[in-house]
């Protein structure tokens, strides 16, 4: 006999599998608890742990009074960045990635944006990077305000392709992969360099030039992968 966790763990993948086929719409009101209870022949509780499973992970929402229930809820990409990112640091530290296959991987897809955030970046991303870059000119700015401004400027550039899909998908490689790299080379890499590039590859997406946009990326791309080497090697690195 299976014990209440195994079950409430099925009764879960059951009801996601029909909320992932379409046989449970958005907005649809799940079977009450003693009409999962029987369904399933389990207890109350069991069906209690199942839908707590799923509300974790905001496939459901609770409603009470007359009306009330536990009804599918519509997962929007946004809500769902957190866990891609959490789930790709854990990847990442878990399996120790080295720095060159961490580089290689956030760049190739960061690249696979250009053509796309050139053609389609609003004023809005444009404003936010050049934001970035000047917050990143401040003096006195710590090593920690830099890291963040700098992944914010990232993810302008990738959500400036205007498509949810990637943004999502992208979540990890900028916002876990680049902290990451960050960690490793903000001690040897030359703030002025970046800002250039940051600038540069600004005014190329301002500029629609997507070509130009993935050449700056693979500027920065190799850049970067020099400073992990020089990092490792601990010897000095000059831009």
């Amino acid at each position: 006999m299976k014990n209440a966790p195994d079950l409430s763990a099925q009764i879960a993948k059951s009801i996601r599998d029909a909320i992932v086929s379409g046989d449970l719409d958005v907005g649809e009101r799940l079977p009450s608890e003693a009409e999962l209870s029987d369904q399933f022949s389990v207890s109350r509780s069991t069906v209690r742990e199942a839908l707590k499973r799923l509300a974790a992970q905001s496939l459901i929402r609770t409603q009470r009074g007359a009306t009330g229930g536990a009804f599918v809820n519509r997962l929007r990409f946004e809500d769902a960045y957190g866990q891609q990112i959490t789930t790709s640091a854990l990847l990442l530290s878990m399996n120790a990635v080295d720095f060159t296959t961490a580089c290689e991987a956030r760049f190739a897809l960061e690249r696979a944006c250009a053509p796309l955030s050139a053609a389609r970046r609003t004023a809005d991303h444009l404003a936010t990077m050049r934001a970035e870059i000047t917050r990143q000119s401040q003096p006195g700015l710590s090593d920690e305000s830099f890291c963040a401004s700098d992944v914010a400027f990232h993810r302008a550039l990738v959500d400036g392709a205007g498509n949810p899909v990637l943004s999502y998908q992208l979540a990890g490689a900028v916002e876990a992969i680049e902290p990451l790299m960050n960690m490793i080379t903000f001690t040897a890499r030359s703030r002025d360099h970046i800002i250039k590039l940051h600038t540069q590859i600004t005014d190329a997406l301002d500029a629609q030039d997507a070509a130009k946009v993935s050449d700056l990326l693979q500027e920065l791309a190799d850049y970067t992968a020099d400073l992990g080497c020089h990092v490792a090697d601990q010897k000095p690195m000059k831009p």
